[in-house]
């Protein structure tokens, strides 16, 4: 199993054989037509009662809460000897109180409730009592975590190193970035782990980084109402750091009993061999529901398996996409796609009618093993060409980008060479901005 799992590169918590189907599927007969439908019938009822028991579930959680809320033990047993005036305040604090901004009070008829009370009871498979209670521990903890945790402070320059938020999925969900790279230089290193406080800190700011990303949810049907954890395990500390590993846990063990269902997926990226032992080793701290949503990529696929979730003008160059930093793109620059063949060339042709303007683009191969050429070839059969760039073998890389001032019509042609036996992705944009020539800048 693990080893199937390492050779696929993006795994979930399943097993399919190479026609879709569940393991040991083939070589049945053909089922007769009465048994499908009967299979279908029975699926369909299944599905209801599912539905059924789940609406049922919800009611009963809210009334629940609403019952904690109204006798004033939704935080735990209410102090004794209250006079009548303080119980009725304290009920009146209570009947305020919301979670990631959202009102728990069923009967403000705040349309983000029920969902927040879903992620409660998805966490704990719709059992109500056990929802119930962990949604007291939740609010406990933040009552009493959250005091020490400035939220409104602005995060550690250096934590922003390994942990960021950066755009958005192809669903609308936040992306968190953990890069545990940068913590091989032992300063930055012992600055997070080398004490207990320094690892409470490291947790702190962890925390203040989740409820910055929760704010970019709408908890409104239809979303976004979860976010997506990107982690790349590239030279991150082994096992052998210990303060490391204690603390990856702690965190990831606090997000599953404090933060239920706003994880969507937990993609590990750039995964070393010992990660997959130490996964496996580990797993037992893990809730099935969670496991659920890890998907791993060996450095070889981690674009393919970042563009199954992201859009390439999300996708940050250094994985294989389009984003960049304080761009000339804009999100609403559109992207195209190229399907270049096994063993032949593909063209992206550019044209550029336009004079005295800077044409830009950008272009990338998923997963590149492709030689590439870029040129620009003027409209006039008597003006040269010109080579802008070439390269003959790219194994892999962030994406390219160029620029070229049009002095004369033409079009700028891009061509890929796939020598390999698979097809290959490209994706690519261009766009032009006036520019004012050098030479009209030096008369000036």
């Amino acid at each position: 199993m693990l080893k199937n799992r390492m050779e696929t590169g993006s795994n979930e918590i399943h097993d399919e054989d190479d026609e879709g189907s569940p393991i040991g599927g083939s070589g049945r007969e053909t089922p007769k037509m009465e048994n499908l439908e009967s299979v279908q019938e029975d699926g369909i009822i299944a599905m209801e009662e599912m539905k059924q028991k789940r609406k049922k579930a919800l009611l009963e959680f809210r009334c629940l809460v609403s019952d904690a809320i109204l006798g004033n033990y939704l935080l735990g047993k209410p102090k004794k000897n209250l006079s009548s005036k303080q119980a009725k305040k304290a009920i009146q604090e209570l009947k305020e109180i919301s979670l990631w901004g959202v009102p728990l009070l069923p009967t403000k008829g705040h349309e983000g409730t029920d969902i927040v009370l879903l992620k409660f009871l998805k966490a704990k498979d719709f059992k109500v009592h056990e929802a119930f209670n962990m949604l007291q521990k939740t609010l406990k903890w933040r009552r009493d975590f959250m005091a020490n945790v400035d939220l409104e402070q602005v995060l550690d320059p250096d934590f922003e190193k390994i942990m960021y938020l950066n755009c958005k999925d192809k669903e609308g969900q936040p992306l968190c970035y953990n890069i545990y790279g940068p913590l091989k230089d032992r300063e930055l290193y012992k600055k997070f782990f080398g004490s207990k406080n320094d690892s409470d800190k490291f947790i702190k700011l962890k925390v203040q980084l989740m409820e910055k990303g929760l704010k970019e949810l709408s908890f409104k049907p239809g979303g976004p109402n979860s976010m997506v954890q990107i982690t790349d395990l590239k030279d991150s500390p082994g096992p052998g750091h210990k303060e490391f590993s204690f603390n990856y846990k702690k965190s990831l063990m606090l997000l599953q009993n404090h933060y239920p269902d706003l994880i969507y997926r937990n993609i590990f990226i750039n995964v070393p061999f010992w990660y997959y032992v130490y996964h496996v080793m580990s797993s037992k701290f893990i809730s099935q529901r969670t496991k659920r949503k890890f998907v791993f990529a060996r450095e070889s696929n981690v674009t393919r398996t970042l563009l199954k979730y992201i859009t390439p003008e999300n996708l940050p160059v250094e994985y294989g996409g389009l984003y960049r930093e304080n761009d000339d793109f804009f999100p609403e620059d559109r992207t195209s796609e190229l399907i270049v063949r096994k063993n032949t060339a593909g063209c992206i042709q550019i044209p550029v009618s336009e004079e005295g303007v800077t044409m830009i683009w950008d272009f990338t191969v998923v997963d590149w093993d492709a030689s590439y050429k870029e040129e620009f070839i003027p409209d006039d059969e008597g003006s040269y060409r010109v080579l802008l760039r070439e390269e003959r073998e790219r194994k892999g890389g962030e994406s390219i980008r160029n620029s070229f001032y049009i002095s004369e019509p033409g079009k700028i042609v891009i061509t890929i060479d796939n020598s390999t036996y698979n097809k290959k992705k490209v994706f690519y944009r261009f766009k032009t901005k006036p520019t004012v020539p050098m030479y009209v800048s030096y008369k000036k």
